[in-house]
């Protein structure tokens, strides 16, 4: 099996599909492996690294396409929303393609991809299981994510985050509010107590606090209770529009008391929850950060605009989308060893596996002979039942 890995065309983007330090581990378990030139360039992957480590360079995008059986990238069509369009007339029937998708976004981009006849598999279907946790690409990206935030709105914030004691006096530390205790929000509360700063974190999810506590946060409690709080996966579920509004009155005061704010509550398909209102921002003191890894999704923060940082009432709103691209390095390594340890489990003796009892499988399979298959997507975009599936 030929595995391709062309370079990223999303504007800006900087990671790639696969690192050198893979290329071994597949060739193997009997993959070749071919990368476009100049793929890992600006991850900090040059082409020599790959040949060392036995990849073939192949000089442009259509001749890694027409070559590849499986084709591995980072943002596929339906997540790159700009350039992916234009890799359509490049996958053919019966390719593979790894990579993320955005299963619940467009349902004619969804559709576009499976009249290709490609069998696609998005990465963020990915079930929370033990077993799924090495080849879990969405987790690894939120933990580059959460780290990333802090550090910028560390470089941001006028004011330092550890506790000083100076012969000018005691600086107290800063004040760090974590909004969604994830996987992007935990790793946010563990950067922002290695830096020395007081981190506090709320989620809907009561089982969160424990893990808060672990990492020297403290957790914030409210007296409201979320209705049915976490689905099967163990994401947040949307709540109704008074829920929110009650959490917003309680939240206000906590917002309020904090020098950062770094909000990540999304729910999967859906526009992401307004919990920093506008009145919350005026109440901030002035030189405050917010800073929202929710805004790709619409934005935690009402005053957020998608891909700028803004000022506003004193407080900058920071609402950058594709943070992980921005340590590209780690995140490639991170990235490439998800998808290494994906193909190893979704290819034997050189075929693909159709093994609908493999669940990893089963549920990040997305679209197969010119359908969406994935029954959670059909589900969700109320497409009617596949005979396939009523047989089953």
């Amino acid at each position: 099996m030929i595995i391709g890995v062309p370079k990223e065309s999303y504007p800006g983007e900087r990671r790639v599909a696969l690192v050198p330090m893979a290329i071994p581990i597949l060739a193997k378990a009997g993959f070749e492996v071919l990368v476009e030139t100049g793929a890992g360039a600006e991850a900090g992957y040059p082409d020599a690294r790959y040949v060392e480590k036995g990849a073939k360079l192949l000089p442009d995008r259509g001749a890694v396409f027409g070559c590849a059986d499986i084709v591995v990238q980072v943002l596929c069509y339906g997540s790159n929303d700009v350039t992916g369009q234009a890799d359509l007339p490049l996958l053919r029937r019966e390719q593979v393609l790894v990579g993320f998708l955005r299963p619940l976004g467009s349902v004619e981009v969804i559709q576009q991809i499976a009249q290709t006849g490609v069998i696609s598999f998005a990465e963020e279907l990915m079930p929370r299981t033990t077993r799924a946790q090495g080849m879990d690409a969405l987790s690894s990206m939120g933990t580059i994510c959460g780290y990333k935030a802090v550090l910028i709105a560390a470089s941001t914030l006028p004011k330092i985050f550890p506790m000083l004691t100076t012969a000018a006096g005691t600086i107290t530390p800063a004040r760090i509010l974590v909004i969604g205790a994830g996987v992007a929000g935990l790793q946010a509360i563990a950067t922002a107590h290695r830096l020395g700063a007081v981190a506090s974190a709320y989620d809907l999810r009561p089982a969160t606090k424990e893990q808060v506590q672990s990492l020297g946060g403290r957790f914030v409690e409210l007296p409201i209770e979320a209705k049915d709080s976490e689905d099967a996966r163990g994401y947040g579920t949307a709540q109704d529009e008074s829920f929110y509004t009650r959490q917003r009155e309680l939240l206000g005061r906590v917002i309020a008391e904090s020098d950062v704010v770094i909000t990540t509550a999304v729910v999967p398909g859906k526009k992401a929850p307004v919990l920093v209102t506008r009145e919350m921002v005026k109440g901030m003191a002035p030189g405050s950060v917010i800073f929202d890894l929710a805004a790709e999704r619409g934005g935690n923060c009402e005053l957020t605009r998608a891909g700028q940082t803004v000022v506003e009432h004193g407080i900058t709103i920071i609402g950058r989308i594709n943070v992980a691209s921005q340590v590209p390095y780690h995140a490639s390594q991170m990235y490439g060893r998800n998808v290494a340890a994906f193909l190893l489990n979704l290819i034997k003796d050189g075929k693909l596996r159709r093994d609908s009892e493999d669940e990893i499988i089963r549920e990040t399979l997305l679209t197969r002979g010119g359908e969406i298959v994935n029954r959670r997507v059909r589900e969700f975009f109320l497409l009617p039942e596949l005979v396939s599936q009523r047989a089953a």
